[in-house]
């Protein structure tokens, strides 16, 4: 007789049992966002019947257009942790402010950040769409917590992960002791162990960058991608080239198989594209506990200092040797 899965609840709830102190709020606050992620995934599946397709006309913090689901989805993680209990702060790459939550207060100790509809650009043509968060404790009890207590270092989360909307959805998580990933069985609406100690290839054999900023990338990052590209007699190169226009997708990619994802920083916009809070701190924590690194090209992204709420930043991700040679280039230590 098969074995019976290993469901998310019960993974949490065996995971709780073997901390004694634990209370259950991050076991609560884990099985929470489980269910945002169910219910954009929902969304995503009827998309193009619920007229939630397309732009709403209005542009968020960063200057970017809006898509209508980029709103649905921000919508749902509100809706989802509101009345909670759980968290006393909520941050989203979408609102330009944080959202706090007297209402969880004091009881709620965590605060979440989110970048809830990760690859945009994707929402209209049925490719890879993601959703990433970061989870920090929330030390303060005498009041609500402020801006500045949300702005803090990678190596200061007590959580991360991601979930992928492609042909499955998929939750990869860390609780800083390796990496899981869950995939959703919908005929019975629960996540079910798929991926369990997920370690990275220490090299790969696919690279994930947008090509088309080629010429606007520095020069010591313009001969790495080149030399990748470059055939090698003993056979590790070249490598092939695979971008999705969704970092969710492309980095679970490459935890999986190897190789590294690439966003660097631009002769004229050095600071990157990324936002340091909502996605590269999270993935950084997920990668470096599967054995990978995130870098800037200069350092690690996990000690990067934090000093605003959408603050941008290089981001070089992936198998641990890849991304090493990368930042000996950017370094100008190789050439």
């Amino acid at each position: 007789m098969p074995s019976f899965p290993i469901t998310l609840t019960r993974y949490i709830l065996h995971e709780q049992a073997s901390h004694p102190e634990a209370t259950g709020e991050f076991s609560a606050l884990m099985a929470q966002i489980g269910l945002a992620g169910k219910m954009v995934a929902h969304d995503l599946r009827r998309a193009g019947l619920i007229n939630v397709l397309g732009v709403t006309g209005a542009t968020n913090v960063q200057g970017e257009a809006v898509k209508k689901l980029d709103e649905l989805a921000n919508e749902t993680f509100v809706r989802v942790f509101q009345f909670s209990g759980l968290v006393c702060a909520l941050a989203s790459e979408e609102m330009e402010q944080p959202l706090y939550l007297p209402e969880n207060w004091p009881r709620g100790k965590y605060m979440l950040l989110v970048d809830p509809l990760d690859g945009s650009s994707n929402t209209d043509v049925n490719m890879p769409l993601g959703t990433i968060f970061s989870i920090l404790r929330y030390e303060g009890r005498d009041k609500l917590p402020s801006e500045g207590d949300l702005i803090r270092g990678g190596r200061e989360q007590v959580a991360a992960g991601y979930l992928s909307y492609g042909t499955s959805t998929v939750l990869v998580f860390t609780v800083g002791q390796g990496v899981h990933g869950f995939t959703l069985d919908p005929g019975v609406g629960e996540y079910v162990l798929s991926h369990e100690h997920i370690t990275m290839p220490a090299r790969g054999k696919q690279y994930a960058a947008n090509d088309g900023n080629y010429h606007k990338w520095p020069a010591g990052t313009r001969r790495y991608v080149d030399w990748l590209k470059e055939t090698d007699k003993t056979g590790a190169r070249p490598y092939s080239a695979r971008y999705s226009g969704c970092l969710v997708g492309d980095v679970h990619r490459m935890l999986l198989g190897g190789g590294l994802y690439l966003y660097p920083g631009e002769t004229n916009k050095p600071e990157g594209k990324l936002r340091l809070l909502y996605e590269a701190n999270p993935l950084g924590m997920v990668v470096e506990q599967a054995g990978g690194l995130a870098s800037t090209g200069t350092a690690s992204i996990l000690d990067v200092k934090a000093t605003t709420l959408h603050q941008r930043v290089p981001l070089i991700i992936g198998s641990r040797d890849d991304v090493q040679e990368a930042e000996a280039f950017i370094q100008g230590r190789r050439t």
